[in-house]
């Protein structure tokens, strides 16, 4: 089958909207392009800085023979998708050497867990990690020793801050290493049963440490499909692992040879060499839509609206929600896993996974096959999966049909016929919704508005029985220049048991939800934000409010003069300057660009 035409068409307006700004990029990494080692071109005392700690590898790094790859990694021993990254710097500097190669920690990288600071202060610098992040890893590159390099890493904010700083450094080949899933544990819907009682009061807190201890339990990757999985998904469908990486469990003999692979061909593919891929020619308008395309087809999560706008922009390629919203409406939904549906990656995974979902969509059209892959072939082989032939790693295709139909399928019989996320616009702005996860009944509301400033003041009316009746849930000054558009998953239960109770309710805010967000319905990412000017600052309890996820509508049913005219509301962030580090962030709070444009303060036009 030819090209979507929906695929075609969105491509070709990113193409024509991002023409200058990406020829501007291209041009500065292709000038960048070096045909000797980097380190070459470093003076005496420079390079003898470079290889002073370098044991073994000294001679090589001295005599400017043979490639050096940097590795950037996010390892710490707190955050457990990354604990498995602790061995790799040896494992990869032992690959390097086979192929006459070095290898060097260029940096680490700050990593953060989300899940550790959910609901805490500390969540309101979880979105400027990225950026940090993407600054770190230019930092660790800036050493110019390096002719490749292998980025470590799997969260939320990791890897989009990865490949923002990596595309700094667009002329040199590079390739993200994942650790993998951790093995399943106690069933996602048994942990949210039991959150859903411990706000209601019938169960302990011992109970419910139970329950998160049972399902977050050793090192590995959450196995829910938020946001780090979603990054997992999208570095697939852009081409940046070797194929079939993202869920292969850690601590296996085929995690290890996967990472020696990617080694291998990071090697292989430096400017030294006849097989050239820079990063920034990988990530172009096409791969940027095959990620929104496998976004929107796996049901991902949310954050990455803001994350991928953030991402292409860091390539010279500039996207919008209408984009997003546009290739969602033409994608079939293929994969229900948590909080889509009752399976978790694991699950996703045994049943064909994203080799399974990308020959779907590279079948209907949707993808394109034709994109520069790290690992030398086309999408095509992408969809394909590794495996041991007694120790020598290899690759076959995925299977003929989804081994199990309740978590994955294929384009003919889809969960849904349109994909995960939508844009929704009206007089209060333009926000994002998940709808994968909410149940078609709950996709449309028209109920009054409760009014918060923040998700703790929704707690307490919970707590104090002053949540009765239908309602939208108003909670604003969440934005990024408020106070780092946090996630709000912490009202997840609470909002979940109303619901169940019979209550029609919708969350709308300017901050984020969690990627493992569902279930009821969210207008999130709201545009202007509240300290922005945006109409949600002039909301009060009362006012009526019609979100429909279908339609992509979402306003206040009020008349145009009078929403104008309101004395919109004015907020006391003070405390939310300071403590847990955050008195160290109030310059990127004002320099950070909206939502859509990727809550991003890296780049003067954001």
């Amino acid at each position: 089958m030819g090209l979507h035409p929906v695929t075609a068409r969105v491509t070709a307006r990113i193409r024509e909207r991002s023409h200058s700004l990406r020829s501007a990029y291209l041009a500065r990494i292709d000038a960048a392009r070096l045909a000797t080692p980097a380190r070459a071109r470093l003076g005496c005392g420079n390079l003898a800085h470079g290889f002073a700690a370098s044991g073994d590898d000294k001679p090589l790094l001295r005599g400017v023979r043979g490639p050096n790859i940097g590795i950037v990694t996010a390892y710490n021993d707190m955050l457990s998708a990354h604990e498995p990254l602790k061995h790799y710097p040896e494992l990869i500097r032992m690959a390097a050497r086979n192929v006459g190669a070095s290898a060097q920690v260029a940096g680490g990288v700050p990593a953060m867990c989300d899940g550790v600071t959910q609901g805490r202060a500390g969540m309101e610098l979880s979105l400027f990690s990225r950026d940090v992040i993407a600054q770190a890893t230019a930092i660790a590159l800036s050493h110019d020793m390096f002719d490749g390099a292998l980025l470590l890493g799997v969260c939320d904010k990791i890897v989009p801050g990865l490949l923002i700083g990596a595309l700094s450094f667009g002329h040199l080949p590079m390739i993200l290493v994942p650790a993998g899933p951790m093995p399943s544990g106690l069933p996602n819907a048994e942990k949210a049963r039991v959150r859903q009682a411990h706000a209601e009061g019938k169960a302990t807190r011992e109970q419910l440490l139970e329950a998160e201890a049972a399902s977050y339990h050793s090192p590995g990757t959450c196995t829910f499909y938020g946001t780090a999985n979603s990054n997992q998904m999208l570095v697939e469908a852009m081409g940046l692992h070797l194929p079939g990486s993202a869920f292969v469990s850690p601590g296996t003999p085929l995690r290890d040879a996967l990472t020696v692979a990617a080694t291998e061909r990071v090697c292989a593919i430096t400017a030294l060499g006849d097989a050239y891929t820079p990063i920034g020619h990988c990530i172009d308008e096409k791969a940027i839509v095959n990620a929104m395309v496998g976004l929107a087809a796996t049901g991902g999560s949310t954050n990455h609206a803001i994350h991928l706008v953030a991402i292409a922009r860091a390539a010279g390629i500039v996207i919008d929600w209408d984009d997003l919203d546009e290739l969602s409406r033409a994608t079939p939904l293929l994969a229900r896993m948590y909080p889509n549906g009752e399976g978790d990656v694991n699950h996703f995974h045994a049943a064909g996974g994203l080799g399974v979902v990308i020959r779907e969509l590279l079948g209907a059209g949707l993808l394109h096959a034709d994109i520069r892959c790290v690992h030398g072939g086309s999408l095509r082989e992408q969809a394909t999966e590794p495996h041991l032939d007694g120790k020598t790693l290899r690759w076959r295709a995925p299977p003929a049909a989804s081994l199990d139909a309740s978590i994955l399928r294929g384009v003919t019989e889809p969960f849904d016929r349109e994909g995960g996320l939508r844009c929704l616009q009206g007089n209060l702005g333009r926000a994002i919704v998940k709808v994968s996860a909410v149940k078609p009944e709950h996709r449309v509301i028209e109920a009054p508005a409760r009014v918060f400033d923040a998700q703790d003041a929704l707690l307490a009316a919970f707590k104090n029985g002053e949540l009765t009746g239908d309602f939208v849930a108003v909670i604003r000054a969440q934005g990024p220049r408020a106070n780092g558009m946090p996630e709000l998953h912490k009202l997840t239960p609470t909002l979940g048991l109303l619901q169940d109770r019979g209550q029609r309710v919708a969350l709308l805010t300017d901050g984020r939800m969690s990627g493992a967000s569902g279930k009821v319905l969210a207008a999130i990412h709201l545009t202007p934000e509240a300290v922005c000017a945006g109409a949600i600052a002039r909301l009060r309890d009362g006012d009526l409010i019609r979100i429909d996820a279908e339609a992509g509508r979402m306003d206040v049913l009020l008349d145009a003069t009078e929403l104008a005219t309101r004395e919109p509301a004015h907020f006391d962030l003070c405390a939310n300057a300071i403590g847990l580090g955050r008195e160290l962030f109030g310059g990127l709070r004002a320099r950070v660009g909206s939502a859509e444009r990727g809550a991003c303060t890296l780049f003067e036009d954001a």
